[in-house]
């Protein structure tokens, strides 16, 4: 259903890495939220050195400066939600946890970017089991794929820390069966978090099936065809409309599935800017493009 576009552009504020080829990170919440009526508020808390094969190397925002540059624009600019996505560092973790807590009423939909964070090794565990201990009890709506949930319930043991949400999971989850998945959502549910959106990075089915699973089970199954061409930034794609859906009023059921249409739309009509990964089209719609071409 189209949006309904307000004089004054419902706020979002989003906090993740900077990620200079726009296929995730905050320049991708913005083309998001930008394309879908909303007013993009952007917080970096990390560095990336990447292109569209890959990442080298990130550097973690000083925790002290992400306060900083948030508590500015909050004093100023009333939000309609908040999506957080890769935080950088568990110092990190905390400071945006003592921010949040300030705004217990306003969304938030986390997309904990810990494909990223495997880089650290270690470090990267850390931030997973911070994720979970401050800032999941607050989240209205995780958008993560089976290996990140396993990570976040210390579930994933020897499973390899790398997935394909790069590849265009953000819209595809192919099974959610499995003990330790039932377990890890029974977790997260059990914990605070109101909503998990089950996408599936690292499947590879010919379906891009999404499940919704709120405290009663599963709330919405979606699915679609999979994009003939990997992604870059699916996931945050799927994170980022279904924040502005909420923002815009939506009840959150409605805004998955609001966001599945516009994600589905961005891989379908992807392209290739690099030498890597093709990259959604975020603005496909501005380009004539739509559910009726061929």
């Amino acid at each position: 259903m189209p949006l309904a576009i307000p004089e004054t552009p419902p706020c979002v504020l989003c906090l993740s890495a900077g990620d200079a080829t726009a296929g995730g990170g905050l320049a991708a919440d913005i083309l998001t939220l930008a394309s879908m009526g909303c007013h993009p508020l952007p917080v970096q808390t990390a560095a990336l050195v990447r292109d569209t094969r890959g990442i080298d190397e990130l550097w973690p925002v000083a925790p002290e400066l992400i306060a900083m540059q948030a508590r500015a624009v909050l004093e100023d600019v009333p939000v309609a939600a908040f999506k957080l996505g890769f935080c950088g560092s568990v110092e990190n973790v905390a400071v945006i946890a003592e921010i949040l807590a300030d705004y217990p009423d306003v969304p938030l939909v986390v997309e904990p970017g810990l494909h990223a964070a495997a880089l650290l090794g270690e470090a990267g565990e850390e931030i997973a089991a911070a994720l979970a201990d401050l800032i999941l009890p607050q989240t209205t709506l995780l958008v993560a794929d089976r290996h990140e949930l396993l990570r976040l319930t210390g579930l994933a043991g020897d499973e390899a820390a790398e997935s394909d949400e790069e590849d265009g999971g953000g819209g595809g989850q192919g099974e959610t069966g499995g003990a330790e998945l039932d377990e890890a959502l029974e977790r997260l549910l059990g914990n605070g978090t109101e909503y998990v959106l089950l996408t599936g990075g690292g499947d590879h089915g010919p379906q891009l099936v999404d499940t919704l699973f709120g405290s009663e089970g599963i709330v919405r199954t979606d699915a679609g065809p999979r994009p003939a061409a990997p992604c870059l930034g699916a996931g945050t794609t799927l994170a980022a409309a279904a924040v502005a859906a909420m923002a815009h009023g939506m009840a959150l059921p409605e805004a998955v599935r609001e966001a599945q249409e516009f994600t589905r739309q961005a891989l379908r009509h992807a392209y290739r800017a690099g030498m890597g990964r093709a990259l959604p089209d975020r603005f496909f719609w501005a380009r004539g493009k739509g559910e009726s071409d061929d």
